[in-house]
């Protein structure tokens, strides 16, 4: 068995390319960084200041794909900081620090401004920016993530899309709460986050408010713009539900509605398994044009059309949800964490699935492990550190729900679901690591899981049958029956990838 420090001996050389690159330290005097220090992404995020809220002021016409909107963007120094960047791709027209006009240029992706003064450390700030611009056009890079549809427009992507329609701090370690109203032509539908508090005509202009009271990483800020069938009931623990459907859907609207309907069933099912669901809203949304994937927007995940082409879907309802707690409460620290998200919105499925009579986790387990043979390079990306180019690869998602039934496996039930919650918990509205979960399971079990984690996050190659790593005799059957639950999950990581 390796022990603790070969353990670590092996992140570090697994992740020598990844090591977090600290910007300024806070009390210096000077301009914030750039960028968050993530190596996967090196420009996304900034430093120098930690936004605690977003207010978004926007006017959309879907005709011309024309966006134009005023942010206003509540934040504290946390350095003495001439000189700050937030990350945009739209065309800024005017920026004020505290009411102050300041002046700022734009190259990239970087909005850097320049306050009249030094902001001091632990100021609260405001920073109010004024832009327009057509964004699916604006291509940063040969890359743009905004979708305009035939009817409007779907600001909705991972790892990255809030530049493409307010300027902030674009990455996951600092959160903000929102106030998102979208000016629309009236009989056009707006939706994002958290909850709808209000909406107003005027003039041929409709304008819907919506607010978000709880952290949120910039990536899961969302809107979608269209013809929708919006819905509001009440969901799980007497929390707004709120649902929209594109009009075009047709024969999916059925399928679609069968699945999404049955949130508030889902989410009261992971609260068993993950304890208290961290927001005050719940919902979905389905368009019906210019997305192939799902994405667990905070409060309202959003599907793809394409997952009820051929039946209801509610593997990935569950998949979505679980990011509730793992992604979107509990977020990546950097970008290499991402296994944490994946492999626990993946193992719900199973866990749902083993719940529900359609498959055990064990089953589904043996039969994701015996679908890969041993050459197949599905083995040869590391969950633990995949790389920049691979962070939503199949082994991403499925080697990291085989990572947590292993787990599962050597430490028992009770001590997994101590686990789950008390990560859950403790990382509330904050971010994870690898190394940070590693250590709680071995707090938590009272034992040495070298053997597990090295196995499945940092080795390549298909593991062995080892129950020391979590691998019972039974995957290694010649002929594994396949549970029926595989078909649903199966339709459902079809799609799930493709961002």
């Amino acid at each position: 068995m390796i022990r603790r420090q070969g353990l670590r001996a092996v992140i570090a050389a697994c992740c020598a390319s990844a090591v977090f690159v600290a910007p300024a330290l806070a009390g210096s005097e000077g301009p914030g960084a750039p960028g968050a220090g993530d190596a996967y992404f090196p420009g996304y995020g900034n430093g120098g200041y930690d936004v605690s809220h977003y207010d978004l002021q926007l006017r959309y016409q879907p005709a011309d794909d024309h966006l134009q909107g005023t942010a206003t963007i509540v934040a504290t120094a946390t350095q003495d900081l001439t000189a700050f960047n937030l990350d945009f791709a739209l065309t800024a027209k005017s920026v004020r620090v505290n009411g102050v006009p300041a002046q700022f240029s734009q190259k990239g992706l970087e909005l850097t401004v320049t306050p009249p003064s030094t902001l001091p450390q632990g100021e609260v700030a405001t920073f109010v920016v004024e832009y327009e611009g057509t964004p699916s056009t604006a291509d940063v890079d040969g890359f743009n993530p905004w979708v305009r549809t035939s009817d409007g427009a779907l600001a909705i992507g991972q790892p990255e899309i809030s530049s493409w329609w307010f300027p902030g701090n674009d990455h996951p370690r600092d959160k903000a709460t929102y106030d998102v109203a979208v000016t629309v032509p009236d009989g056009t539908e707006a939706i994002s986050n958290g909850v709808n508090t209000r909406n107003s005509s005027l003039a041929g202009w409709t304008t819907w408010n919506w607010r978000n009271t709880e952290p949120t990483a910039t990536y899961l800020a969302f809107m979608t713009i269209g013809q929708y069938e919006i819905s509001s009931k009440t969901g799980a623990f007497g929390q707004p539900f709120v649902t929209a459907y594109s009009d075009k859907l047709g024969p999916l609207a059925g399928p679609a509605k069968a699945s999404i309907e049955r949130t508030p069933e889902v989410v009261d099912f992971l609260t068993q398994l993950f304890g208290e669901y961290p927001f005050s809203a719940q919902g979905g949304v389905v368009p019906s044009e210019g997305l192939n994937f799902a994405l667990e927007n905070q409060t309202r995940p959003t599907y793809s059309h394409k997952f009820f082409q051929s039946a209801s879907n509610v593997s990935v309802v569950v998949h979505e949800n679980a990011h509730q707690w793992f992604g979107d409460s509990v977020s990546v620290d950097t970008w290499r964490d991402i296994w944490i998200n994946e492999g626990f919105a993946s193992y719900s499925e199973w866990l749902w699935s083993e719940a529900h009579g359609t498959g055990t986790a064990q089953e589904l387990f043996d039969h994701y492990y015996n679908s890969h043979p041993a050459d197949d390079p599905f083995w040869q990306v590391l969950p633990g550190d995949p790389g920049a180019e691979n962070v939503f690869h199949d082994a991403v998602y499925d080697r990291g729900a085989m990572t947590l039934h292993a787990l599962r496996s050597v430490v028992g039930d009770e001590v997994m679901l101590d686990i789950t919650r008390t990560w859950a918990a403790e990382h509330r509205f904050s971010t994870g690591t690898i190394e940070k979960f590693i250590d709680l399971a071995e707090q938590k079990s009272g034992k040495q899981l070298d053997e597990v984690f090295n196995t499945w996050l940092f080795t390549k190659g298909k593991p062995a049958v080892n129950p020391a790593a979590g691998v019972a005799a039974s995957a290694a059957r010649e002929h594994v029956p396949t549970p029926p639950a595989v078909a649903e999950i199966d339709r459902a990581h079809e799609h799930l990838h493709d961002h």
